[in-house]
């Protein structure tokens, strides 16, 4: 079996796992109540924004973080909504295992600074 095939495996893998099914029937839920989406997708446009902006190397204000936090915690009471920011937080932990798993196994070829 080759790498690549071992990756297409991850990918199934990663595709069936129960966070993945728990976004998607989150994702489904949210879809369907409109307030919830207008809400969900306000605050995803203000966070790609910030993390465009981050990666330009422009730090929003605190009181600007601070504004994202607060929505944040509102959002997470929505229960759709919530549910759905802890399987992208679980998720997020899968894949960075994962990448941690795969640098650390070329650590050898380039030293502790991988």
């Amino acid at each position: 079996m080759t790498i690549h095939d071992k990756a297409h495996e991850l990918a199934r893998a990663l595709k069936e796992s129960p966070e993945v099914q728990e976004i998607t029937e989150a994702v489904k839920l949210i879809d369907g109540d409109a307030e919830s989406k207008r809400m969900l997708e306000d605050f995803r446009t203000r966070q790609n924004d910030i993390q465009q902006r981050l990666m330009s190397g422009d730090m929003p204000n605190p009181e600007e973080m601070e504004q994202m936090e607060k929505l944040f915690e509102v959002l997470s009471m929505n229960p759709s909504i919530h549910t759905l920011f802890e399987a992208e937080r679980r998720l997020s932990l899968i894949i960075q295992d994962v990448n941690k798993i795969i640098s650390d196994s070329l650590e050898h070829l380039y030293g502790a600074n991988v």
